[in-house]
Order: structure tokens, then C-alpha cells, then sequence
């Protein structure tokens, strides 16, 4: 089974198709199906439409920017997508164009990876031969790159490299030793990372949620290690060897995708992401 995170993760995505009206940022349920929650999924606290409606924004607006990144480069010819720490994620079901010009790596613990395959061929998805689920026990220290190669991702090709709320549960040396890792992917690669801002760097009306947040992520057995100011980070990447790094804040996916929305839904501070090229 995916930790409760992944899971969650999944049903504000498909809380957004159901509670929240068009145009939506992005459109997911099949992350719904595969959790199967139940029918009274919707009356789950953590599901309340209105408690949690920064949180889902955030949750849709970084996998719009993360799918929209990964359109582009595929459109330059990029044909290989890793996902690191794939949980829950729909992207090889949901998107045809450009999916089916891509071999796409999704990279999580070997439960969670046992699990989504059983799942999606129960739901008659299956898993055609351009996704490659890749076991990796983190926790026993695989070493995760030695598993990809071996799932057939070429290093001597470009690649979209996505890592989604997964620094935070992170040590920041793990991180730095991931960076350097991804540095060395062939000329023309991209990483796109999510990291958590210190709780000084939020907004006001934000800071509380967070706060709120740690002590159950700690009783979840998923508590927030690490926290990274964007100059921090962006040094972290540049050390690793990044050719080129740049900061795009929550703000900025703010204004991209809800700009124009009427009913006041925008994303939570709190979570920017590094965007770095070989």
C-alpha cells in the first residue's frame, strides 16, 4: 500500500474535479480509483472542501507546472520522464499526448510499487511497455540510480526528472547527494524539485496551517525534516553541479493557473520548487 500522504494526495486531486468548479487545473481521478477510499471518502476531515482548499491548489497547481515542464521538453525531444517518489501519480493513464512519446520511470518503495501494479491492472489500465515501475527500498539503502538504469533509462539521453513533496522527509545531505546524482544526467536534462520554505518565509495566513500540519505528519510516521530557504536551495543545486538553476515560487503557480478564477481559489504558501538544467 502508498503511505496515507500519497493517498491523500491523490483524493484532493480528484477533490478538485469534484468540489471546486472548471476550468480545473488539472483533471484527476483515476488517483481516486486506484486508492478506492470508499463511498464516504468525501466526509474524511482531511477532505473538508473548505479547510483544505489552499492545500489542494497547491496539490494540482504543482502537478500542472510539473506536466506542463515535462509537455515542453518532450515537444524539444526529450524522451525519457522519471518521477521520483511517484506515489500516486496518473500521468502515463492520463495523457496520451505526450505520454506515448515517452518512456516514463516511476521511482517509489517496492510496497507501494507491488501495490500500483496489481491496481492498475485490476482497473484494466495495465502497464504498456513505456512505464517502467521501479522498486527502490530507500529505507535498506538501495541505491535508486543502479535500479532505474537497470529498468532501462539510458543516462546517455536527456531527461525530465520530477521530485514532488519529497525533500521535506528528506535529510538536506540526502538531498545534496540526490542533487549531485542528478547532475550528472546527459546535456539538455531537467529537474524540477518541490521543497518547504521555513515557516518565517509564509505567508501570515498560512504559517498556522503549517504549524498545524508537523504534529500530524510526526503521528504519520512522515514528519518534516527539512526546510530550505530559495537561496539555500538554489545553492545546494548549483554546488551539485547544475548548469543552470532557477527559483519559481508558489506565488508564481499562483498567478499562472488561478489568476483569473472567481471563487477565491488559490494555492497555500509554503512549497516553491527548484527548477535546474544540465
Amino acid at each position: 500500500m502508498p503511505d496515507s500522504t500519497a493517498v491523500r494526495v491523490a483524493l484532493w486531486r480528484a477533490l478538485h474535479v469534484r468540489a471546486d468548479a472548471p476550468p480545473h487545473v488539472i483533471e484527476d481521478e483515476i488517483g481516486l480509483r486506484l486508492a478506492d477510499p470508499g463511498d464516504d471518502w468525501r466526509s474524511r476531515p482531511d477532505m473538508d472542501p473548505r479547510a483544505t482548499s489552499g492545500f489542494r491548489a497547491a496539490i494540482v497547481s504543482r502537478a500542472r507546472f510539473v506536466e506542463d515542464l515535462v509537455a515542453e521538453r518532450t515537444g524539444l525531444g526529450v524522451t525519457q520522464y522519471v518521477v521520483l517518489g511517484a506515489g500516486l501519480d496518473t500521468f502515463a493513464q492520463r495523457t496520451p499526448e505526450p505520454a506515448d512519446r515517452l518512456r516514463i520511470f516511476e521511482i517509489d518503495q517496492p510496497g507501494t510499487q507491488d501495490w500500483k501494479r496489481r491496481r492498475l491492472t485490476e482497473l484494466g489500465y495495465g502497464i504498456p511497455d513505456r512505464l517502467r515501475l521501479v522498486p527502490v527500498d530507500f529505507e535498506a539503502g538501495a541505491d535508486w540510480w543502479e535500479r532505474l538504469s537497470g529498468a532501462g533509462f539510458d543516462p546517455g539521453r536527456p531527461a525530465v526528472v520530477a521530485c514532488s513533496g519529497v525533500t521535506m522527509y528528506l535529510t538536506k545531505d540526502a538531498t545534496a547527494a540526490t542533487l549531485r546524482r542528478l547532475a550528472g544526467l546527459a546535456p539538455g536534462s531537467t529537474l524540477a524539485m518541490t521543497f518547504m520554505l521555513p515557516a518565517e518565509l509564509l505567508d501570515d495566513a498560512d504559517r498556522p496551517a503549517l504549524e498545524a500540519t508537523k504534529p500530524r505528519a510526526q503521528a504519520a510516521g512522515t514528519p518534516f525534516i527539512s526546510f530550505y530557504t530559495p537561496r539555500e536551495m538554489l545553492e545546494l543545486a548549483r554546488d551539485a553541479g547544475f548548469k543552470d538553476v532557477r527559483h519559481v515560487p508558489g506565488t508564481a503557480l499562483a498567478d499562472r493557473y488561478f489568476a483569473d478564477r472567481t471563487d477565491g481559489l488559490r494555492p497555500s504558501s509554503g512549497e516553491d520548487f527548484l527548477v535546474a538544467t544540465t
